[in-house]
């Protein structure tokens, strides 16, 4: 007969464990309705990542595959496209992070100090939506209105102020001093609004008594915002920083729709460059391909890592 595991409960009192065979089978029904899922996993997560080992082969679309060892990765560190796409990757992340973050607090507070309900809740909804709509849409949305064209209406209104000439057009996101400016305010309209409801639910639980305290002293509105509301939400800041500051490698779609070749100094990033090389290519070596794709996804990993430090030294508790 195979022994028990003794285990002591919150109580105090010790029970003796039943062996993992049998506790299986008594909830074999749980496990039965959670095989699906396991198997979806393993399908999609898991199994394509036996494909890391194309990255140390030639592996081209015709031919055999040949070993190409650490030769993919000795072109990728002395190719100056990906040192530039790196860059930008971090470049772009966090500072779309940074003024992100800043202009959801800033939303947030000003949501929170307004004392008509219904008017709070449609400025709300409204500020919500823009995150539900797939970037190809906004991109869309933002290249009719920044379009250098007499159908521009940026354009349009440069024009009629007599800022620009009336033949003349400033092409925003084809020109290398305004893409990022552009890029950040695109992200901004988009991602605020989604981004302030973890703040109002911060706001949401401040002790209403320091308010209170905070009349009785005789403190002003501003001032109350500075000493009661804006020390309450430090650490949720810190702690979105630090969650989001690990994603900051995954950046894709919301460059890949706005960006153009005229503007790849300033625009191009990892995921942007492994596309080109995979899909933008006569002939695509996927073995670089994956190569690149191999060290984003270590940088990610160390960036997680490092993330789930600072979580732990601020927070007390890792985000993994």
């Amino acid at each position: 007969m195979s022994k028990k595991k003794k285990i002591v409960t919150s109580t105090g009192a010790e029970v003796r464990q039943k062996p993992l065979g049998l506790r299986i089978w008594n909830n074999r029904g749980y496990y039965v309705m959670f095989l699906p899922v396991l198997i979806f996993v393993i399908i999609m997560h898991y199994w394509p990542m036996l494909g890391i080992r194309y990255s140390f082969y030639h592996y081209k679309p015709v031919g055999a595959r040949t070993w190409a060892g650490l030769e993919h990765f000795q072109t990728m560190f002395g190719t100056a496209a990906f040192w530039t796409s790196f860059k930008n990757t971090l470049e772009l992340s966090i500072m779309k992070l940074i003024i992100t973050t800043f202009t959801s607090v800033i939303v947030s507070v000003f949501l929170n100090e307004m004392g008509n309900l219904t008017a709070k809740k449609a400025l709300q909804t409204i500020i919500y939506l823009p995150h539900f709509m797939s970037w190809a849409v906004v991109a869309s949305i933002f290249l009719l209105i920044l379009s250098p064209s007499y159908t521009g209406m940026v354009n349009g209104m440069l024009r009629d102020w007599g800022v620009i000439g009336p033949q003349d057009g400033i092409n925003f996101l084809a020109s290398k001093v305004w893409w990022r400016p552009i890029f950040y305010l695109i992200n901004i309209w988009k991602e605020t609004g989604w981004g302030t409801i973890i703040f109002l639910a911060t706001l949401s639980g401040i002790n209403p008594e320091l308010y209170e305290a905070a009349d009785i002293d005789g403190a002003t509105r501003m001032q109350k915002i500075r000493y009661v509301t804006m020390p309450a939400l430090g650490n949720t800041i810190i702690t979105v920083l630090i969650l989001n500051l690990a994603k900051v490698m995954n950046m894709f779609e919301s460059v890949f729709v706005l960006y153009t070749d005229s503007v790849y100094e300033v625009s191009d990033v990892v995921s942007t460059y492994i596309y080109r090389q995979t899909f933008a290519t006569a002939m695509p070596d996927y073995g670089y391909s994956t190569a690149v794709g191999l060290f984003k996804s270590l940088v990610g990993c160390v960036l997680v890592l490092v993330c789930n430090w600072a979580s732990k030294k601020v927070r007390g508790r890792g985000i993994v």
